[in-house]
Formats: structure tokens, sequence, C-alpha cells
């Protein structure tokens, strides 16, 4: 039984139980009043400033110049097709433009997504079986060390098998070393949750059963607003259960290699589910550090919830720009990746901690191992990013010359304030971001 103070909770206070198979649950409360200074800024039980969260967010192919990147700069940009999406949340992005990934262009094996998908996360070359050094995501990771319960979490969406190592992850530990992501949303709930149980999809009762007494213990010592918000917690993580109980049997299988048709994934619902299983991640207390793999590097799905059925996504990236219907195909594929980034955004918007949300302490970036997706292109690379965290400066379009390096750089140190020393290709720090 956990033990609290009615003045005081612990920022990672767990609720824990036993489920009926004897295996251990444990539900990570929200970020509550209880746990914060009066002004919302600090944790009462330790007077530590709120951590910064990252999201490493990743779709592969590229873009779409004519309709990703925007003519203006400064904050009166104008959305494009494709960031239309993000318009709600103008003040809490920053476009960059202009950037060079030198590393991609280096000689080495494979076509040209290999090179430019390691030096997109690890600024080295591409090696032959995997990323030239560990990736951006897992240097922060060392750098946060393990005072959280996950060093850092590894997400992804698409299901395709094909390919090399290169293709299908995005974390690499260290060089040819990676992280694969978790890709089925009831695996990475019993994560998350503590219950490792093949049959709990099937249970009739919640994993919160096992927690109840405990939940109880808690309520005591916190006051209505905090009551309210940890029902609504709990209600929500019945119903993340429940989601995830009614996805059809198939997902859970090994998805057909491309040239048998890989069609039937309902991606769009399994992503929703990827990110609220990452906001309660952050909101719980549980890890500071995520990447999140939308889509493979040079993917090969197609996307029935768009009617874009005749080619996969890589063959539009080539096909598809002859005629101006291929374009807008590519446009819409590329305003899906963009709206499920916006409800990442929104969940963590609408999540408070302490005076503020979860997205105001969090950096999100959002990039692509390629510029325009056509001609596989190095430089002009376009990313966005977002949140608050750090004194990062939002609601701009910001063109560039520097290179990744410099933005990762700049980002670690400067806003996540997470003294990285170095980062390959990077010789300066940005101005204008924080």
């Amino acid at each position: 039984m956990l033990r609290t103070s009615k003045c005081q909770l612990s920022r990672r206070t767990f609720l824990r139980g036993v489920s009926a198979w004897g295996a251990m649950v444990r539900v990570g409360l929200p970020p509550l009043a209880a746990m914060f200074n009066s002004n919302g800024t600090a944790y009462a039980s330790t007077g530590e400033a709120v951590e910064p969260r990252f999201v490493f967010w990743f779709n592969g192919n590229g873009i779409p110049e004519k309709y990703w990147i925007p003519q203006g700069v400064g904050p009166d940009f104008e959305f494009t097709p494709c960031l239309a999406p993000l318009a709600p949340f103008r003040r809490d992005i920053h476009l960059v433009t202009g950037l060079d990934s030198p590393a991609a262009r280096l000689p080495g094996p494979g076509n040209s997504h290999y090179p430019s998908m390691s030096a997109l996360l690890s600024g080295m070359p591409y090696t032959g079986r995997g990323a030239g050094g560990p990736s951006f995501d897992q240097i922060l990771a060392r750098k946060v060390g393990d005072r959280w319960r996950f060093r850092s979490l590894q997400i992804g969406v698409s299901q395709e098998c094909f390919g090399e190592a290169i293709q299908r992850n995005m974390s690499w530990v260290d060089r040819d070393r990676p992280l694969p992501p978790e890709e089925l949303p009831h695996r990475l709930f019993d994560r998350l949750f503590g219950v490792r149980d093949s049959r709990w999809v099937d249970r009739q009762k919640s994993i919160l059963d096992a927690v109840l007494e405990d939940a109880r213990q808690v309520q005591k010592h916190l006051g209505a607003a905090d009551r309210q918000r940890l029902d609504e917690y709990l209600s929500s993580v019945r119903e993340l259960e429940k989601s995830i109980a009614s996805l059809p049997p198939e997902y859970r299988q090994p998805m057909p290699r491309p040239e048998e048709g890989a069609d039937h994934r309902d991606w769009p619902r399994i992503a929703k589910l990827q990110s609220d299983l990452l906001v309660h991640a952050f909101a719980s207390g549980q890890t500071r550090i995520a990447s999140y793999m939308l889509t493979k590097c040079q993917g090969l799905a197609r996307f029935p919830w768009l009617g874009h059925t005749s080619q996969r996504h890589h063959e539009y990236t080539h096909n598809g720009v002859e005629t101006p219907r291929g374009m807008r195909i590519l446009r819409d594929i590329c305003r899906w990746h963009v709206e499920e980034f916006a409800y990442l955004l929104g969940k963590l918007k609408s999540t408070p901690e302490g005076a503020a949300t979860l997205l105001d302490h969090t950096l999100l970036l959002f990039v692509h191992e390629h510029a325009e997706a056509n001609t596989h292109k190095n430089n002009n690379l376009a990313v966005i990013v977002a949140g608050g965290a750090g004194g990062l400066k939002t609601g701009l379009h910001t063109r560039t010359t520097g290179t990744l390096g410099d933005l990762y750089l700049t980002l670690a140190e400067e806003v996540l304030r997470l003294p990285v020393g170095s980062f390959p290709t990077a010789t300066k720090k940005l101005t204008g971001i924080v």
C-alpha cells in the first residue's frame, strides 16, 4: 500500500495491486495539484522544476515541398495544405526549413534511403547494417539516466516487415544496435501498466479492479479538484483498455510482406491509441524520452482510409509526381501524417500539469529522412519543432542554413538543458530557435 501525506504526493507515485493472475499492476498517477508547489511550477516533494519531455517523431519518404513548405517566414507564414492540421497549434509550433544533412551524402552501401536515415538519426554514415552511432533520442536518454522507470520508450505504428534494420528502426543505442519500436498497443499497454498475460484482451474486468483500494487511500488525501482529476484519469485508462480490446484479432498477427498485400491495417486507429499511451506515460512520470515511428523509412503502405490504394507510398513519391493527381495524393498522405502529429499535440495540450500543460513541458521534433521525396534531397530539410519546453520560440517559420546536427545540439542544450557537448555534423548553435 502506498503512503502519502495530505500536503505532498511524490511525482512518480503509483497505484499498485495484484491482478487475478498474480501479475503486478501499477497505474501511475496523473499530474495532481498535490504534487506541486503553491504556484504550480515545481514539485512540492523535492522543490525541483518540472522536467521537460522529448518526442522524436518520424515519417518516411520525404515530402512534396510545394504542399509542405510555407512561402513566408516569421510569424505571419500561411499554413500549406500539408500543414493545415496544425493551424490550431500555430502558437505551439516552430517550422524550421533549409537544414542540411551532409552525412547522408557520404559514400556507402544500400539505396539512398539508408544513408539518409542513418544521417538523420545519428549524424553518421550508414554502416551496411544500421546507423553509424547512437540516435539523437538515445544520446538524450543517456543524459537523463535511470531516474525514471523507463530511460526511453520506442513507439511504432506501421508493422511493415520489409527491408533492412535501418528502415524499420528509429532508435539506436549505438552503432548497429537498434531498439525496435513497440507497434502493438496491447503490448505497450502491458509495459506501462504492468500486466503481462496474453489473456488480458479477453477479460471482463479492468486492471483498475486490482488498484481500487490503493486509489481510495490516495483520494483521502486529495482536494475535490484532484479527486475529480484522478477519477477522470482512471476512466481514461479504462477507455483505453476497451479500445484496445476491440481491435480486430488480425492486427496482432505478423504483417504480410508488401507484395502479398498489406491494406487491412487500421493505422489511424492504432496511431491514436499509441499516442494516448505515450501521453499516459508522460503524465504518470514514467519516462522523459520517446521516439515515435508513424511510418517506416521507404514505407510501402497503401492508404485505404484516404482512398489511395492503386500504388504504395514509396511508389507514389516517384510515379505520382508525374501528374497533378499524383501530387495531390502525396499531399493527402503527408497531411494525414501531420493530422496524427496534431492529435498528439492536442492530447498533450489538454493534459494539465501544475500551472501549465504537458505540451508546455514537452519538446517534439517531427522529421523525415529526405526533403523532396522524388529526388531524395538531403538539403533544404523541413522539420517541425513543437511544444513549450525550455523557452522554445514558437509561432514562427524560420529558414536557416544550418545542419540537422546544429539543430539537435541547440535543442538538447538550450531547450532540454541536457549538456551533450557535441553531435556529428554540428558546428554551431542555431539562433532564433530559443
